[in-house]
């Protein structure tokens, strides 16, 4: 089993970074939007907040180790069939969504921790409240918040549609890279 990426694949501790950090991210966002429709008497006002908070936090800490996984591995080149503009989209878009995750889970953490209280991750451990104060931080956290993950959730349709593009339609092996690590790709496909 390949576990470090190398010069044309992905490895194992990659793609699953990748996929759980897109299954954390896609859950988070419909329970956001999900949490927006409780009323103060919903059973699940007050707990659902915390399940979020908490995946939020552990999501960051996911976000940590794949940047720091990234930055002692090789990225694999791109292939030889992408024209310019598939490489510089694919670069700016990569870079947005790490960008994104970063302003949502930043915003996220200073609407938890506008009135002073630690983040409890789980009954785990705690996150402290290190900014607080800023005027109308909550609300101004809120809304980056809120619009930072559509358009996060914008940008991750956008390159899951590129992959498939490039599986359906370009035929290549794009998409195949992020599902088995044991594939055997070289820069020829």
């Amino acid at each position: 089993m390949m576990v470090r990426n190398t010069k044309y694949n992905f490895g194992l501790i990659s793609i699953l970074l990748h996929w759980l950090m897109a299954l954390v991210i896609v859950g988070l966002f419909a329970s956001g939007l999900w949490m927006t429709g409780l009323s103060y008497y919903d059973p699940w006002y007050q707990s659902a907040p915390h399940w979020h908070k908490s995946a939020g936090v552990l999501l960051f800490v996911c976000y940590i180790v794949r940047v720091l996984w990234r930055g002692l591995n090789v990225v694999p080149a791109p292939l030889n069939n992408y024209s310019v503009f598939d490489k510089l989209a694919a670069k700016a878009v990569h870079g947005l969504i790490y960008l994104g995750i970063l302003l949502v889970i930043a915003s996220g953490y200073l609407i938890s921790t506008a009135d002073g209280r630690a983040i409890s991750v789980f009954g785990w451990f705690e996150v402290p409240a290190w900014i607080t104060g800023i005027d109308n931080q909550e609300d101004i956290a809120g809304t980056v918040h809120f619009y930072g993950a559509w358009v996060l959730i914008a940008l991750a349709a956008g390159h899951g549609l590129a992959a498939l593009k490039h599986h359906f339609y370009d035929q290549d092996e794009t998409l195949k890279r992020m599902l088995n690590p044991n594939r055997s790709i070289n820069s020829k496909s």
